[in-house]
């Protein structure tokens, strides 16, 4: 009888892992996204690219420091298997995907930091197949990345300090931050609203070097009005995380194409200061960037705002 007992406890268990544990991880990597219009194909397949700069106000060892963002958004090819751009060869795991390249550069003191977060979300509303973050300065630099596999996220990194070293990881599936701003871009009615899990942005992992996990926030949608940012109707996006102290707010265009105009980061500080890191559009071109490399085409930065 006792042996009998436990074959069916040990059924159950299976059945329940493989029945529900599979729902889970279908469910993540099939969900159901609105489609995308035509007037966003227009725009998102011209062959160009959509380049936005931003004044940046970063927090960084206590205090507010100058610098500029750049916000790379375009369309791409992207094999699934592989989880890399597509170049050649059979296009039967093609995915198209929306690539958003978001760069800082700002000095603290006598040297610089140079950070670029890779995301890349597929068109169809599947969740964000993979995210990178490398990070340099003066010290040393860092690399780390999560990759979207059988309903879950696999990530590693690579640093120079010695409490990080190299690492592998795993995390459960869960919105990424990073993955917001394509979110914005293709689906903003979509966005999720009120208690969220939510792995924060990878750019802010590495400045505050925490451990990757998955956090609970509060996620919140509004309208807004400011001319100083745009003459168009604004629409806020806001996460607040409940375990850090740390307020994502991003502002855009509540109109198509629903652009980044600026978003701020709120921190408190061990002294009970609340710092705060700011980004505002300054310049925006759509251009073949890519092909922009010879001498003559300098010209080009001077379109955003670069010297």
């Amino acid at each position: 009888m006792i042996l009998l007992k436990n074959l069916l406890k040990s059924t159950f268990v299976f059945l329940a892992i493989t029945t529900f544990g599979c729902a889970t991880a279908t469910s993540q990597e099939t969900k159901k996204a609105t489609p995308v219009t035509q007037e966003w194909k227009d725009y998102w397949y011209s062959g160009k690219a959509e380049l936005t700069r931003y004044k940046l106000e970063q927090v960084r060892y206590g205090e507010s420091h100058e610098g500029d963002a750049v916000m790379i958004f375009v369309t791409e090819d992207f094999l699934e298997d592989k989880q890399v751009k597509y170049e050649r060869g059979s296009k039967e795991r093609v995915k198209s995907v929306l690539k958003l390249n978001n760069t800082k550069r700002f000095w603290t003191g006598i040297y610089p930091y140079s950070l670029i977060t890779s995301s890349f979300s597929p068109v169809d509303g599947q969740s964000t197949i993979k995210v990178s973050t490398s990070a340099q300065e003066w010290c040393g630099h860092s690399y780390s990345q999560i990759n979207f596999r059988n309903g879950k996220y696999e990530g590693l990194l690579h640093s120079y300090f010695q409490n990080e070293g190299d690492k592998e990881f795993e995390l459960e599936s869960a919105l990424l931050e990073d993955e917001i701003w394509a979110q914005v871009r293709m689906r903003p009615g979509d966005l999720p609203k009120g208690e969220i899990k939510i792995i924060p942005g990878m750019q802010f992992q590495r400045l505050k070097h925490r451990e990757f996990q998955v956090e609970s926030a509060k996620a919140t949608i509004s309208t807004l009005e400011d001319a100083a940012l745009s003459t168009q109707a604004l629409t806020q996006y806001s996460i607040d995380y409940n375990n850090i102290n740390r307020v994502l707010t991003i502002t855009y265009e509540t109109a198509f194409p629903h652009t980044i105009v600026a978003w701020e980061e709120q921190e408190t500080a061990r002294d009970g200061q609340i710092m705060t890191t700011r980004a505002t559009r300054t310049h925006s071109v759509k251009s073949p960037y890519w092909g922009q490399n010879s001498l003559a085409d300098s010209v080009m930065r001077q379109k955003l705002g670069f010297k």
